[in-house]
């Protein structure tokens, strides 16, 4: 399977997609930039997009910022131990700070994050997805943008969504199941260029708001 490791490897695979779906061309002209997204791989990318789910890409960002500052090691040890307040000094929610600390303990506990990147897309999926707090979409983009997979489409993204009926004209934004199959059929194995280019898509359709961190 091709990884998406650099900004040549995403504008290759657009090539290809757009040799899968020659309506896409015009996007991928007029969309630019369309930046590949790369987080750090291990506990510090997978809190970064924990931590952004459910609120505003400027608020995700504000959020990680006191995060960062407050913990610039990410220390699964320091994070299972600090307590409530230390973690609500940066913003977190009630839920976001059981899960951190979850996962923090679930690491001093033996779980591999780090080894996940030796593994298949599946694996790293259903391993991600058994921890606390993280859902199809969280270990969907970490699998895009922190391990560089070259065939994801978080079809549970609200962005993506928006996208992707914009461009198919359809009256309704599609379901997470149906988008998943439309993905499926039209855009593998270069599912992780579509959701970069639907991105840009969005970010243009709302005049430079970004949907994604």
């Amino acid at each position: 399977m091709v990884k998406l490791q650099s900004q040549d490897d995403l504008n290759a695979a657009l090539e290809r997609l757009v040799a899968r779906d020659p309506r896409l061309a015009h996007y991928v002209v007029s969309c630019q930039p369309i930046p590949l997204r790369q987080r750090q791989s291990g506990l510090s990318g997978l809190l970064q997009i924990i931590l952004a789910q459910q609120v505003s890409v400027a608020s995700a960002r504000a959020i990680w910022q006191k995060f960062e500052t407050r913990f610039p090691e990410c220390d699964p040890a320091e994070l299972a131990q600090v307590g409530e307040e230390g973690l609500r000094t940066c913003s977190l929610s009630r839920p976001k700070i059981k899960t951190v600390q979850s996962i923090a303990q679930s690491m001093l506990d033996g779980f591999d994050l780090n080894a996940l990147g030796e593994r298949n897309a599946g694996h790293v999926k259903k391993a991600l997805i058994g921890l606390h707090g993280v859902g199809p979409w969280t270990a969907d983009v970490y699998l895009l943008f922190c391990l560089g997979e070259g065939d994801i489409f978080p079809a549970g993204d609200l962005a993506l969504q928006v996208a992707v009926a914009h461009v198919s004209k359809m009256d309704v934004r599609p379901k997470e199941k149906a988008l998943a199959a439309l993905a499926q059929n039209l855009w593998a194995p270069e599912r992780s260029a579509a959701a970069h280019l639907f991105w840009a898509i969005y970010r243009d359709l709302k005049s430079g708001r970004d949907g994604v961190i």
